[in-house]
């Protein structure tokens, strides 16, 4: 037996989860009503791998390699808060929006149980990989984490139910797993990035629209142009919201076709005056 081990596929686990509608309009995720599974199988395997080479992702040899690509801002280090831990990370880095993903279900899931959300593994390389490991596994690509299930049964269903929700809205895959029990979630990044962007622009277009009204439209020519060099741990995400701008404009205004960027890049960063 090994710990984190990839889906064992004859496995199988009928989870009856009710997700109230506040929860799910908390994540701005459609609540669900009927019976569902947190199946492992080889279609979702595949499909994380294939994500994983749609983004360009290097899957990474050693322990080595993981801090080169975090010394160059490709993986951000994971550090824990009032609303999450780690456990028994070997390596504490994972891709930007991982990390994001982490965060926000860390405060959504505490804001809901009361309790810090257990993180027991991220970036594993394919030197540390179990021997049971899937050759396919996206864990050596930094885009997925593992969660220890919770013993209560609310805050498990809880967890339970956001994660098929976001699964269905097509943003992670998520499998329980069973030697040891815990959850294998990969994060689709560019998709989880464009859902999280979606809601936050859906709830502050209230404000947007009150600005609007007390201020002369904005034109062409009042925009500016900032210049931004990009610092370790910096991503698309995080500069967007700090300049007040999505990432789908920094990626218009750069050139990007993706989400990669490195440490002393200079980026145009949107603005209005």
């Amino acid at each position: 037996m090994f710990a984190h081990s990839q889906p064992r596929f004859s496995q199988q686990r009928t989870l009856l989860v009710g997700v109230s509608l506040a929860v799910a309009f908390a994540l701005g995720v459609p609540a669900r009503s009927a019976a569902q599974t947190l199946r492992g199988s080889m279609a979702s395997v595949d499909r994380q791998n294939r994500i994983a080479r749609d983004h360009d992702y290097t899957f990474l040899r050693d322990g080595e390699r993981i801090r080169f690509f975090a010394s160059q801002g490709w993986l951000v280090r994971i550090q824990p808060t009032s609303d999450f831990l780690l456990k028994g990370v070997s390596f504490p880095y994972a891709r930007p929006e991982v990390e994001l993903f982490v965060r926000r279900l860390g405060s959504q899931y505490r804001a809901a149980c009361g309790q810090q959300l257990v993180v027991t593994s991220l970036t594993r390389p394919t030197s540390s990989q179990p021997a049971n490991a899937s050759d396919k596994s996206v864990h050596p690509a930094g885009m997925a984490l593992d969660l220890r299930r919770p013993n209560g049964g609310r805050c498990r269903a809880w967890l339970e139910g956001v994660l098929l929700d976001l699964e269905r809205a097509g943003v992670i895959d998520a499998t329980l797993e069973r030697f040891p029990v815990h959850y294998h979630v990969a994060v689709f990044p560019r998709q989880y990035a464009a859902l999280v962007e979606t809601r936050q622009s859906r709830e502050a277009a209230p404000v947007q629209h009150a600005v609007a009204i007390a201020q002369p439209a904005v034109t062409a020519e009042d925009e500016e142009r900032l210049e931004y060099r990009v610092r370790r741990g910096d991503s698309l995400w995080t500069i967007a919201r700090t300049h007040g701008t999505t990432v789908e404009e920094l990626r218009t205004a750069n050139q990007l076709a993706g989400s990669r960027i490195y440490v002393g890049q200079v980026l145009d960063v949107p603005l209005e005056d």
